[in-house]
């Protein structure tokens, strides 16, 4: 009997202990989050000024009608979006982000609107919305096939997916490193995986590629440099609504 309780001692503490240490990365990983969303925009401000915030433009300028941009983070898009959208819409699952994105929308942007969410369950009908917006997200979603599926659900038969990605290289050396570091990158970047090949899941996910090019992210570290960038339609749909001039 003693020996029982010995056992159901040492099984209660470890229980305990359990517990404590996931406790204590959640408020780690709390406390990261809110640092993340602060240095977000100054460790991007030299890629943004030297050439990423040129392609932004070029491509939110072809946004239109009912626009729900997925991930929208701290709010970089948000000045190249046009002014005669019919909606905005900035879907943000992280608290810290969306407390950002927020406050940059009351000062620039006072009619669109911030949701709590994520990309695998849109708060959308089916075919209601004209264009979907992802740039550099689809690398963070835990299911991206599952993301895909449903900017291919809510988008209408003409809708676009205009999006900015970084991707896996087709480099060889390069993606060995982003396969080495995905790791430790991934838990530095709240959770971005920089090896993703998402032009495959855009293609294998009821989207098809259309103006899509290879691209570089300037001043960036070398595993998350290699980019892809364009526009996606209903599979089966007609193409073409302007070109992507980059």
């Amino acid at each position: 009997m003693r020996a029982m309780r010995r056992s159901t001692g040492r099984r209660s503490f470890a229980v305990m202990e359990n517990g404590n240490a996931q406790l204590t990365a959640r408020r780690r990983s709390a406390v990261w989050a809110h640092i993340f969303a602060a240095i977000y925009d100054p460790v991007l401000w030299v890629g943004e000024r030297v050439g990423l915030r040129a392609h932004r433009q070029a491509l939110l300028a072809q946004a239109c009608g009912l626009t729900v941009e997925i991930g929208g983070g701290t709010g970089l898009n948000l000045r190249h979006y046009p002014d005669d959208l019919d909606d905005l819409v900035l879907v943000e699952p992280d608290g810290a982000m969306r407390s950002r994105l927020e406050k940059r929308l009351r000062r620039s942007r006072p009619t669109a609107r911030v949701l709590d969410g994520v990309a695998e369950r849109l708060p959308f009908a089916d075919g209601t919305v004209d264009t979907v917006v992802s740039t550099f997200v689809l690398c963070t979603v835990d299911a991206p096939d599952l993301a895909l599926r449903e900017i291919a659900r809510v988008l209408r038969p003409d809708g676009r997916l205009l999006f900015i990605e970084h991707v896996r290289s087709e480099s060889p050396a390069l993606a060995f490193w982003q396969d080495r570091l995905e790791r430790p990158w991934r838990a530095f970047a709240r959770g971005c995986r920089c090896n993703r090949a998402t032009a495959q899941l855009i293609a294998a996910c009821g989207l098809e590629l259309e103006d899509f090019r290879e691209a570089k992210w300037p001043a960036m570290p070398p595993i998350v440099r290699p980019l892809i960038e364009g526009r996606a339609h209903k599979a089966g749909s007609v193409g073409g609504r302007g070109q992507l001039d980059v």
